[in-house]
């Protein structure tokens, strides 16, 4: 299986590979056999393919590669060595050369990834002409990007990254049909982008069935000028990135949407101006116009961005009111409208976008009162919008909140009547005066509601002397510790809460009148963040009605669940079961959000790594390893959305178990809820029981999640991949021989993988989403592979995702 992993990821055997080690063998053992003729037409062969040059014992390069490599060397300013295998001691196509891959005695890859290389580079690398892949990111090296670059017909990847080149574009640089990837950023180049960038090496322009370019990152450059219109011809552009340029001039909404491939657009930090306009149908999944200078109005043909999860589009000069289409975005994860001067009140359209998770409005003219979906997010979000009310306990709105038209109003009709008693003159407030009457109710309107508040929560505290009974607000110790309830309970009102343990102890009172903010909804229930008044933060669920068994059964597998304890697993802290049934879940409060809210609703700026993805992955598997071996319990539903991290991105495992205090129908329901979010074992539309295989294949749903940073309903809905769940969609691009689209380009920030480490976790994933449950791996097998990748020595970073279907 492993070899058939490498199949598409490496380059393909030739008949006649003339390498050193196995092929060499091969060419003498071949050669013994061969007839005098066969020489002599074998001898022709190598004549007329450029006089191979003998460096050592069966170890052939062309004279023309030699020489090229040679001066790329001389050029190059080699301070730690790494290129001290370059000499003539040893075969260049032998594998002793550092990032040289041969076929056919030419040279097919140069790759000299984070070797501390300076000076310049030669424009002698035009020379290898077979070169398929030119990978020198992450150095030092200095000066103009040679334009023979554009004569290498056979390039397929050009990777100049993180460098300090200087100088402006080649025209035509992307000069080959082949070419799938180019990476130019991160470097110090100046001028336009050249209108003549695609032209082809014959001259011409590559028509729309020509060109595969699938990836251009030109971002963190100094470029100027416009964008040009020939990207319209990039038909198979999937990515493109222009970022922190000074790019200006209008946004070529109809070149750049319309682009039939493209799923992420990122323009932000440029000096764009102008209106979006009209905005076609797009299959766009991340749009980031941010720190430009767009204005005008958001077109209400939003809307027709149906596929879009990331839209970024603040400090911007966006003005008017927020168009209601917006709501018609129903799998947009992350919303940033901030910095801009939009006026009115927020749509209530917006409510139907479920999967929000990230969501930022702050500082612009938003007036009226945050609806109830909104209250989820942090008042940050809300800030600096005066007329916005009811996002924090301290801007809180006057009841019954009259609309905008009658909060500040234009019409004489509505202006105070401040003439002599006929009314006969009437006469407006200046604005300074109509502020100062406005806000100075909403100040002592809150200052009252605060103090209402503090007296009934000092009311409700307080214990008399002295008293024998227990009063609501106390906690008592439980008579029923030796029983193992937990370390603490009490009669609240009818209610009981029960500590397990903790770094502090509350009071049901003290819990009931903690600050609330909602952080997300699950098919067990809503998950609050409590803030005490002394600052300590709890997460608690509450759960759903009529999902729950009997009190009884409850408290005798809760009280399970509360002994639970393993550094990756979220521990559960207490419970509250209320007078009216009422039934309170308590944990720590992760600072760090879900696994898929970091995931899929980050912004550009933060890049999740591959160490970083790994480590997640690790203490996921370590988590559910512990439940399924020591606690002998299934986790029931495992999702992306129930790996919680902490401030050292730490992950923990939330929701374990909670499948044993639920009835039948609820877990039938809780099954249902994974198959739609792509999470269900197939075995499951049978069984209807979770299990440890079950787990183990939402695991691998999670690694598959990491690996290719999509979601698991995301391939299901593209109109490419309609139907497909993200293991087929995986296993068909395997099938095609175009790995470039599986892994997620963002893995190769920072200390990326090396691609040993890429495939074999792609096949541990795959492994654990096979649909035959008995095949799948067990748990404890899966934590220690990962661990083991984990734990390999650091060697510096690797071929990239991008690069990997260059070769």
């Amino acid at each position: 299986m492993r070899g058939g992993w490498r199949y598409f990821l490496l380059p393909p055997v030739l008949h006649l590979v003339l390498q050193g080690g196995m092929g060499g063998q091969r060419i003498r053992a071949r050669t013994a056999q061969m007839t005098m003729p066969s020489l002599l037409f074998l001898l022709m062969v190598f004549t007329m393919q450029g006089a191979p040059h003998a460096l050592s014992e069966d170890i052939l390069i062309t004279q023309e590669d030699l020489q090229a490599l040679e001066a790329v060397k001389q050029a190059f300013q080699d301070p730690q060595g790494a290129l001290a295998s370059w000499n003539s001691s040893s075969g260049a196509c032998g594998g002793k050369w550092v990032g040289v891959k041969c076929a056919q005695g030419q040279v097919i890859v140069l790759q000299l990834v984070g070797k501390g290389l300076g000076g310049a580079l030669s424009p002698q690398v035009g020379r290898l002409l077979a070169l398929r892949k030119l990978s020198l990111h992450s150095n030092s090296i200095e000066g103009a990007i040679p334009s023979s670059i554009s004569t290498l017909g056979s390039l397929r990847g050009l990777y100049l990254n993180r460098n300090r080149f200087s100088g402006t574009i080649p025209p035509g640089l992307s000069g080959s049909r082949l070419l799938q990837s180019v990476d130019l950023s991160h470097n110090q180049l100046t001028g336009s982008i050249p209108t003549d960038l695609l032209l082809l090496n014959n001259g011409s322009s590559p028509s729309g069935t020509e060109t595969r370019l699938f990836f251009l990152d030109l971002s963190h450059n100094n470029l100027s000028g416009t964008i040009p219109t020939s990207f319209s011809l990039l038909t198979a552009l999937q990515e493109l990135h222009l970022s922190h340029n000074t790019l200006q001039g209008p946004l070529p909404v109809q070149t750049l949407l319309a682009l039939p491939s493209l799923t992420k657009l990122d323009l932000s930090h440029n000096r764009i101006n102008g209106t979006l306009g009209v905005l076609p149908p797009s299959n766009l999944s991340s749009l980031d116009l941010s720190a430009n200078e767009l204005r005008g109005t958001l077109p209400s043909a939003v809307g027709n961005l149906s596929h879009l999860k990331f839209l970024d589009i603040s400090d911007n000069r966006f003005d008017g009111a927020l168009p209601p289409q917006l709501g018609n975005i129903t799998g947009l994860v992350s919303l940033d409208i901030s910095q801009n001067t939009f006026n009115g009140t927020l749509p209530s359209s917006l409510a139907g976008l479920k999967q929000l998770i990230s969501f930022n409005c702050s500082y612009n003219n938003l007036t009226g009162a945050v609806p109830e979906f909104a209250h989820k997010f942090n008042a940050s979000s809300f800030q600096g919008n005066v007329g916005l009310c009811g996002y924090d306990s301290l801007v809180a709105c006057a009841f019954p909140y009259p609309p905008p038209s009658q909060v500040i109003s234009s019409t004489p009709s509505n202006m105070p009547n401040i003439g002599g008693a006929g009314g006969s003159k009437k006469h407006r407030f200046s604005t300074a005066a109509f502020l100062i009457i406005v806000i100075g109710s909403v100040v002592a309107g809150v200052l009252l509601i605060c103090l209402v508040i503090a007296l009934l929560c000092v009311f409700c505290r307080r214990t008399p002397d002295g008293s024998k009974d227990s009063t609501p607000g106390t906690v008592e110790k439980s008579s029923s510790q030796s029983s193992g309830l937990g370390k603490e309970s009490a009669e609240v009102g009818g209610g009981k809460l029960v500590h397990f343990d903790g770094t502090f102890t509350f009071t049901a009172d003290g819990l009931l009148c903690a600050t609330a903010e909602v952080l997300g909804k699950s098919t067990y229930g809503t998950v609050y963040k409590a803030t005490f008044e002394d600052g300590n933060q709890v997460a608690v669920k509450r759960l759903r009605e009529g999902i729950v068994k009997s009190q009884r059964d409850f408290e005798t597998e809760v009280n399970m669940l509360g002994k639970i304890r393993h550094p990756n697993l979220l521990a559960l802290r207490g419970y509250y079961w209320g007078p009216k049934d009422e039934k309170l879940l308590i944990y720590d409060f992760m600072a760090g959000g879900s696994l898929a809210a970091f995931l899929h609703a980050r912004g550009p700026e933060t890049p999740l790594n591959w160490h970083t993805r790994l480590s997640i992955a690790v203490g996921a598997a370590r988590g559910l390893s512990h439940l399924h071996n020591t606690e002998r319990i299934v986790h029931g539903n495992l999702t992306s959305s129930n790996i919680l991290l902490d401030s050292r991105m730490n992950a923990k495992l939330s929701d374990f178990g909670l499948s044993r205090l639920m009835t039948t129908a609820a877990n039938a329901n809780v099954i249902a809820t994974a198959s739609a979010l792509g999470y269900r074992a197939p075995e499951l539309t049978k069984l209807r029981k979770a299990t440890t295989k079950s787990d183990i294949y939402s695991f691998g749903i999670v690694l598959l999640e990491l690996l290719t940073g999509k979601s698991p309903g995301e391939t299901a809905s593209t109109d490419q991949t309609a139907g497909m769940d993200l293991p087929e969609w995986v296993a068909s691009i395997v099938k095609e021989e175009w790995t470039n689209e599986i892994f997620d380009l963002e893995l190769m920030k920072g200390s990326a993988p090396s691609e040993d480490d890429l495939i074999n976790t792609l096949q541990l994933a795959m492994n654990c989403v096979t649909p035959s449950a008995g095949s799948r791996p067990p748990i404890e097998d899966v934590a220690r592979q990962l661990e083991e990748t984990l734990n390999k020595p650091e060697q510096g970073r690797q071929t990239t995702s991008s690069e990997s279907s260059a070769v």
